[in-house]
């Protein structure tokens, strides 16, 4: 590995820092090198650095034109090589050449700050293979990937069920029973929220106008959790490192005494042999987490597992902290003070709507990565993984309920999974037309893909894989990839 320069290039200038690495500077030829610690000094919407495949990029001038609105500074200052990737056309590459400064200069400590994958963007690899026959997909169907006019529809639909839910859970009428009734109607439709409308939005894959973008990314905040936050989770962390034991957020556990286990990587402890039976209960907890605990604590830690949380922008922090005012305002206040109910029974209007909310939502995520027929990965102690991204994408990721409608737009999509994974940035109304192209080139190259034929089969791999790696015993059918 090579040592750290012993003098730390200056990088103040960013526009002669490019002159510089274009001409070689005192040296013809010889690109500027930045240490990663360079790079993550530049980490705002207006100073942008990014890296991607070893290479760093000045795109502060091209930020306010990025047709991805804000999550262009989603992971600003750090390695975005698989964003950069699933994310943008073969063509964009031209594009971000422009904005070259230099190479990075890896050093001690680097590990997971840059996490090599073996490269899939050649010709000749099944991910550039992917993305070739997706985009002619596109291109001859003359459609855009991030618009669909159901996706339209939907989030009508959606938005409407929330807010006339909302409605009569608390206020329409005395009677108990039929608020309970429209309580847990509203969790449904708080649940389609996330999977569905915020979901596509803060992958940047919901039409063409960034205004319109951005406030549908901040339905999300609207129903209580944090978008900001949900971005630096699952879209820093959990979709560029997808099922990494130690860096995948979402497969995060405590060193000791963690509720759950979900590979043999991961400690075991006395009452893991029962996970599979007191985690269906406890995943009815998840929305009350995530609004009344989560996004304060990566607030205030500043990390949501492996992943540092960026710094807020102005814009950020009115929408973070505006946004739970207005939340506690409708949802808590407002009942309080005129609904019919009780005290107690609006505490148990808002515990059926999370509970609803909390089970949906984490079910189909869950069966989606936390299954038997899916692999888990293992860093080797240079931050390698000996596979390509787009292989660990497909190993990583299980569909289910191919051809369903229902399942298709219920899940917001979910139900394709790899498709997600591969192509995030495409609107899900799009997938059960591109996973038929991505299985044909899957198995042209001879790679597994799994598919549950409901999402009952799948929800009930989900509790046998729980219930088998509770056992201290356990050894996985499928290899680990390391």
């Amino acid at each position: 590995m090579p040592p750290r320069e012993t003098t730390t290039p200056s990088v103040d200038h960013p526009v002669m820092d490019r002159i510089t690495s274009l001409t070689g500077g005192a040296g013809a030829g010889v690109p500027r090198k930045y240490t990663t610690a360079d790079v993550e000094k530049h980490s705002t919407p207006d100073d942008c650095w990014l890296i991607v495949h070893g290479k760093v990029y000045d795109v502060t001038s091209f930020v306010p034109r990025h047709p991805g609105g804000n999550m262009i500074w989603v992971k600003a200052g750090g390695d975005c090589t698989q964003l950069f990737d699933s994310y943008h056309p073969i063509k964009t590459q031209a594009v971000l050449d422009k904005y070259y400064i230099g190479e990075v200069q890896r050093v001690s400590g680097d590990e997971k700050k840059i996490i090599e994958y073996n490269d899939d963007m050649k010709k000749g690899k099944f991910y550039m293979d992917c993305k070739v026959a997706v985009e002619k997909y596109f291109k001859d169907t003359k459609q855009d990937p991030r618009v669909h006019v159901e996706m339209y529809v939907k989030t009508f639909v959606i938005l409407a069920g929330v807010a006339v839910c909302h409605y009569c859970s608390f206020f329409l009428t005395s009677s108990f029973l039929v608020s309970a009734v429209f309580a847990a109607l509203h969790g449904m439709w708080k649940a389609e929220v996330g999977v569905s409308i915020q979901h596509d939005a803060n992958h940047g894959a919901y039409g063409k106008s960034r205004g319109f973008l951005h406030a549908m990314q901040l339905t999300l905040d609207v129903v209580g959790a944090s978008s900001f936050m949900w971005r630096q989770q699952h879209v820093v962390g959990h979709h560029a490192y997808t099922n990494v034991e130690g860096v995948d957020p979402d497969i995060r556990c405590a060193p000791e005494k963690d509720i759950r286990r979900v590979n043999e990587h991961q400690p075991h402890e006395s009452y893991h042999p029962l996970q599979h039976v007191y985690l269906f209960f406890a995943y009815g907890l998840l929305s009350f987490k995530s609004c009344f605990a989560d996004d304060f604590n990566a607030w205030a830690s500043g990390r949501i597992g492996w992943v540092k949380v960026a710094k807020f922008t102005r814009g950020e922090a009115v929408s973070f902290w505006g946004s739970k005012v207005l939340w506690a305002f409708y949802y808590l206040y407002l009942p309080a003070t005129y609904s019919p109910h009780s005290g107690l029974r609006i505490v148990a209007l808002v515990t059926i709507t999370e509970v609803i909310t909390g089970w949906l939502l984490a079910f189909m995520f869950q069966v989606a990565h936390v299954v038997g027929d899916v692999r888990f990965f293992k860093l080797s102690e240079e931050g390698k993984l000996n596979l390509g991204w787009g292989e660990s994408q497909l190993y990583s990721s299980a569909d289910f309920a191919h051809g369903s409608k229902f399942w298709m737009h219920f899940s917001g999509g979910l139900n394709y999974q790899v498709a997600h994974h591969l192509f995030p940035g495409v609107c899900h109304c799009h997938y059960p037309a591109i996973a038929p192209i991505i299985m044909k080139v899957a198995k042209e190259y001879g790679l597994e893909y799994a598919v549950y034929p409901t999402f009952w089969s799948a929800l009930s791999a989900h509790f046998t894989h729980l219930k088998n790696v509770g056992q201290k015993t356990y050894v996985p059918s499928l290899q680990t990839i390391g």
